[in-house]
């Protein structure tokens, strides 16, 4: 057996290791690249990830650690080049390819080493055999968890500080009997070595895994507080507009007691004057909406106001009656949200006459549609394939979509958006209920 090197995993391996673990990344999040191109990418990818390891290999035992980093360095590049994330993100991937690729490269050369010990066999397809077996288990398994639990998402730097310090952790305590043999948690014996970094590497390994599944299991929690905050907002609202409207009814009741009075009033400046405030009540009163649905009035008829104070025309062709299946929140969630964001957008435009919002909500066949129209000036940003906020107030950034989108999605119906020609369609489709 001495005429064996076992207790150096090949470079080889390590070098198909650290590739195969970014790829599973790679294919799992949203790419810069499709097809052949990408194809391209990730050959040339496990190329210089190979030739780095096996050149590193030459170097003297001084220069272990900088070769180590330019491995790691390689597949930071790999990750960011590839993949559409932040650098926190591809720093946070970084980490777990890593930590991943120590560990797979480990198992299978401790496996190979134990088959070799016991069968006294060195011959070339035993260590194929180990290799395709291992390789193939282990990727294999952890592409199928990382495709159940991985998306879109911005680590925080916090977040990437403690990933890259657990890694940094496991990688020393699995590779401490390479540097000292000595200490209390290192050891001498070949299959003691294997032993500790296999063991130690697969710790490491599920720590960073769970605390991916925890940090994502709070995200939900606070997206789910974040909407929910959203909906209460919208339906307090829609309580605030109920109690203007009536306000703006007993005031158009009160009218005609104002035209007795103009009928008496013998100056005809007053009397203008009367008329004028008058005809400023009524179109007041004329943005209320009679659609069929008291929730959708009462909304579009708040909405309706905002536009007046703000030189926004607005134009609905609303079936209210559509939505009556539909809880009061749930309505409100919708339309208020998505007459907040176009509202919003059309505030910021300078000419007036560019000012235009446009509201329908019809059938078609089986379905409800809710489209919600508005023009806007520049160029709209994207983040995680939604319109990013233009709100100074960035506390619930991007909610008002995600909430819609849930809504939709709690009747089986889905959002699709839209910009073309300077204007900014949103569609939410429902499927209406079907009636026994």
């Amino acid at each position: 057996m001495n005429h064996i090197t076992l207790t150096e995993i090949p470079r080889l391996y390590t070098g198909l290791a650290e590739w195969a673990a970014c790829s599973i990344y790679v294919l799992n999040l949203k790419r810069k690249f499709k097809g052949p191109s990408l194809a391209a990418v990730m050959l040339l990818a496990c190329f210089l990830q190979c030739a780095m390891q096996l050149a590193a290999g030459t170097f003297p035992k001084s220069l272990w650690i900088p070769g180590m980093l330019l491995a790691i360095g390689l597949m930071l590049a790999y990750l960011k080049f590839t993949c559409q994330v932040t650098a926190s993100s591809a720093g946070y991937y970084c980490v777990r390819s890593f930590i991943l690729a120590e560990f797979t490269a480990s198992l299978e050369w401790q496996l190979y080493y134990n088959a070799v010990l016991n069968t006294q066999i060195t011959v070339l397809w035993l260590n194929i055999l180990v290799f395709f077996i291992v390789f193939g288990t282990v990727f294999g398994s952890s592409y199928y968890l990382e495709k159940k639990h991985i998306r879109k998402e911005n680590i925080t730097f916090k977040e990437l500080l403690f990933v890259a310090a657990t890694g940094l952790t496991v990688f020393f305590v699995s590779n401490l009997s390479y540097v000292y043999a000595n200490s209390p948690f290192s050891s001498q014996i070949t299959k003691e070595i294997f032993n500790i970094r296999t063991l130690v590497d697969l710790s490491g390994l599920v720590i960073l895994f769970a605390y991916h599944i925890l940090r994502q299991d709070m995200q939900v929690k606070y997206d789910l507080e974040a909407m929910r905050n959203i909906l209460q907002s919208q339906y307090s609202q829609y309580r605030k507009s109920g109690e203007s409207i009536e306000m703006v009814n007993r005031k158009y009741h009160d009218l005609k007691h104002q035209i007795a009075v103009l009928r008496a009033e013998q100056d005809s400046e007053k009397r203008m004057a009367f008329l004028d405030e008058m005809e400023s009540e009524i179109r007041t009163y004329e943005a209320q909406n009679k659609t069929g649905n008291t929730v959708v009035d009462t909304i579009l008829t708040g909405k309706s106001m905002t536009c007046q104070r703000h030189n926004i025309e607005l134009t609905s062709v609303v079936d209210g009656k559509l939505l009556n299946f539909m809880h009061v929140m749930d309505i409100c969630t919708i339309l208020g949200n998505a007459l907040d964001n176009a509202i919003e957008c059309a505030i910021q435009i300078e000419e007036n006459e560019k000012r235009l919002i446009h509201v329908e909500v019809l059938s078609k066949k089986e379905f409800v549609v809710l489209r919600f129209e508005n023009y806007y000036e520049g160029s709209i940003q994207y983040e995680n394939n939604q319109p990013a906020t233009t709100k100074a107030d960035k506390e619930y950034h991007g909610y008002g979509i995600k909430s819609i989108k849930y809504t939709a999605k709690k009747y089986n119906g889905w959002v699709t958006i839209d910009t073309k020609d300077n204007w900014f369609k949103l569609n939410v489709v429902i499927p209406l209920p079907r009636e026994d």
